[in-house]
């Protein structure tokens, strides 16, 4: 022994394992938006190897987590050096841990000024935003980059330009105002607020998809999907905290800078204050507690910082995180309860999904005993067993989940593996795991949960919108054989529908006037009705617009399909399935006969730029490339990725690089924004 706890040879064995642990875990979260633990577990292992790692320094290694920042950027972006690192931050969970960090601030301090500004930590994705001058002395976005692993960001500059809380443009009045230079860097994080959550869920969940687990990695994820039009549409918000120039903080303080930031147009989380002592400091803490569920968007604890940038400087930094600044974690909303059980059920679109039964537990505000396992990768992964003790957590999430498993001597593990079904436990037909897929599903069409949930789905609000046709009255209907298809909705009459219980004259009769306004609900909803997997209402929109009837996408191939613009291989591939079943055709063919309606106004295409493929490059002064994008498509033409031989030009903006290189070694006309526009008036001219 020496004196710590461990012998030399303990202490070498157990950092070894911490190291491999925590490597695991930062690769899934930092590069696979995987967790399979939570933050607060994470920070108990890196505090266990840190503690190691002092008393025996001796072991610290160079590659050793405690001496980099976080994972490495994910492939298919293009990866670019942070003017200054960015850091991770220090975390506390107890008042004694705020103390202490107080106590150094004040000692490495010596006599220049301690004050600090507490403000809201975001649970969101850092973002580091560069601007550059004008000719009109203003300034632009130029670049985004995510944190990536500190020192090298991925560029989703493409992406953030559609978020509006961003300034895509500042005036020179504004940039006066907050006495800032043209050419800058604002750091922030970016989130997405709790109701554009839920809606992308729900848009998720009517595609066949599993919902996203929390607002974080939804963020993360929308904007790594690469499609602008995807990051548009779900709402993210930026929230601006840090103002840098060559690369160093401005020498200003932190309340200023966050005035400044307020002047330039950005978002600034107005929940921020100045305390002085460690009292103050949890007095902070528990107002924001106190707000966290009226927010509208995730936070998972406060940040304080030392305000003067001169004390800043002298505090310094160590290894992996600013001395100045510290992160204060709201205590987990967690409790440790046994899982009695795993309930499997069998939705709409024959996805098998596990739920946790618990013993009872109160945890985030309610009692819980039951909460969601993900899916069956999870559980094998996990190497679950029935009886285990684990620990649930109720948060931001709403939905509580199982977070991991408890093992010790107070909580043993439960006696055998638990085997994932490959029947449904419904119909008892065999399930299908297709590869590459997380869940199993049933493939019955005659399943009684899938026959269930279709007619729920065809009515149910944003598809046919067949007011009081809820579960219960469709649970009736299929246990008296009153329907076995959609199709069979369409011939109810009102002598079968008052033989159900709660239903009388009066209601029968509103039932079956709602059921014959649906026949005119349009091609778009019958498409999403019919419940094929990666159909959503976006998707049935424009395939309805395209193809303009039922029996025309009935009879496309996928390759006809996939000119739409939402469709890829995977939702044409499942197109073609549906349609290819007999009896999909015959349920098509009794709608049609129940007079259905199933056309649409096809979308009217031009052809002016019919033959054409344009590659854009850079950013243009006043399209997005997006509405460059759109506008030669609706023209007929086609937009490339790539230059080639067979490419007929290339619009070229701002910053273009390498496409443009290209175009001229391979003497293919270049276009800036005028020349496309006068090439669209030309050709529709001609």
């Amino acid at each position: 022994m020496d004196g710590k706890g461990h012998s030399r040879e303990e202490a070498a064995k157990r950092a070894e394992e911490l190291r491999e642990q925590i490597r695991h875990h930062e690769h899934m979260y930092f590069v696979l938006d995987t967790p399979e633990i939570s933050d607060a577990a994470f920070d108990k292992l890196m505090k266990e190897l840190r503690k190691l790692e002092e008393e025996h320094p001796e072991l610290i290694t160079a590659d050793s987590p405690t001496q980099r920042v976080g994972g490495k950027p994910a492939e298919g972006f293009q990866k670019v050096r942070h003017s200054r690192p960015m850091l991770s931050l220090d975390n506390a969970y107890t008042e004694e841990e705020l103390r202490d960090w107080d106590r150094r601030v004040h000692e490495l301090a010596g006599n220049l000024p301690v004050e600090y500004t507490g403000e809201l930590k975001l649970d969101g994705l850092s973002l580091a935003l560069h601007y550059e001058g004008t000719s009109d002395g203003g300034a632009r976005l130029v670049r985004s980059l995510t944190r990536g692993d500190g020192q090298v960001g991925e560029d989703v500059t493409t992406s953030v330009r559609t978020i509006r809380s961003v300034p895509l443009k500042i005036s020179p009045e504004r940039l006066r105002k907050a006495g800032v230079p043209v050419e800058f860097e604002v750091r922030g994080e970016t989130v997405m607020p709790q109701k554009a959550f839920e809606q992308m869920n729900q848009e998720r969940e009517a595609e066949g998809l599993s919902p996203a687990v929390n607002p974080r990695n939804a963020a993360a994820g929308t904007l790594r999907t690469m499609d602008p039009g995807i990051v548009a549409r779900r709402r993210l918000d930026v929230y601006a905290y840090f103002l840098l120039t060559g690369g160093d903080y401005l020498a200003i303080g932190q309340e200023a800078t966050l005035d400044a930031l307020t002047a330039l147009g950005f978002r600034v989380n107005p929940h921020r204050g100045k305390v002085h002592t460690v009292a103050e400091m949890m007095k902070f803490v528990h107002a924001a507690e106190e707000r966290r569920e009226t927010l509208g968007y995730d936070i998972d604890g406060v940040v304080l910082k030392v305000d003067a940038q001169a004390t800043r400087q002298r505090l310094g930094y160590t290894g992996r995180a600013p001395r100045w600044a510290i992160a204060y974690k709201f205590s987990a909303e967690q409790a440790v309860t046994q899982m009695v059980d795993i309930m499997i059920t069998t939705g709409r679109t024959g996805k098998l999904t596990p739920t946790a039964m618990l013993k009872p537990v109160f945890v985030g505000g309610a009692t819980i005993s039951r909460a969601t396992l993900h899916n069956a990768d999870w559980i094998e992964r996990m190497g679950l067993r029935i009886g285990d003790w684990v620990k649930v957590e109720r948060g931001g999430d709403v939905i509580p989940k199982v977070a991991e498993i408890v093992e010790d001597a107070e909580h043993p593990r439960g006696k055998d593996r638990y085997v994932y079904p490959t029947h449904c436990l419904v119909c008892g037909q065999a399930a299908v795991r297709e590869e590459g897929e997380a869940d199993y599903r049933c493939v019955n069409a005659d399943c009684p949960a899938l026959l269930h949930g279709s007619i729920e789905h065809w009515g149910s609000r944003g598809v046919m919108n067949i007011e009081g046709l809820g579960e219960a009255s469709v649970m009736q209907m299929l246990d008296r054989g009153l329907v076995r298809s959609v199709a069979d909705l369409y011939s109810l009459t009102e002598e079968q529908l008052v033989s159900l219980e709660r239903f009388g004259a009066k209601s029968a009769r509103t039932l079956l006037a709602e059921i014959e306004r649906s026949k005119h609900a349009g091609l778009a909803r019958v498409l999403m009705g019919l419940g094929i997997r990666f159909v959503g209402e976006r998707t049935a929109e424009a395939i309805a617009q395209d193809f303009g009837s039922m029996d025309a996408i009935m009879n496309a191939s996928a390759e006809e399909l996939e000119r739409v613009e939402e469709v890829g291989p995977r939702i044409s591939a499942a197109i073609t399935d549906f349609f290819a079943r007999p009896a999909n055709r015959e349920l098509i063919a009794r709608l049609q006969a129940a007079g259905v309606k199933m056309t649409a106004e096809k979308k009217q295409r031009t052809t002016q730029l019919a033959g054409l493929t344009l590659v854009l490059t850079g950013t243009l002064p006043n399209l997005t490339r997006e509405d460059a994008k759109a506008r030669i498509e609706a023209a007929g033409g086609k937009v490339a990725g790539s230059v080639s031989k067979k490419t007929s030009y290339v619009v070229a903006g701002e910053e273009a690089g390498s496409k443009l290189d290209k175009a001229r070694e391979l003497n293919v006309p270049v276009l800036d924004e005028a020349g496309l526009l006068e090439l669209l008036a030309k050709k529709a001219a001609e």
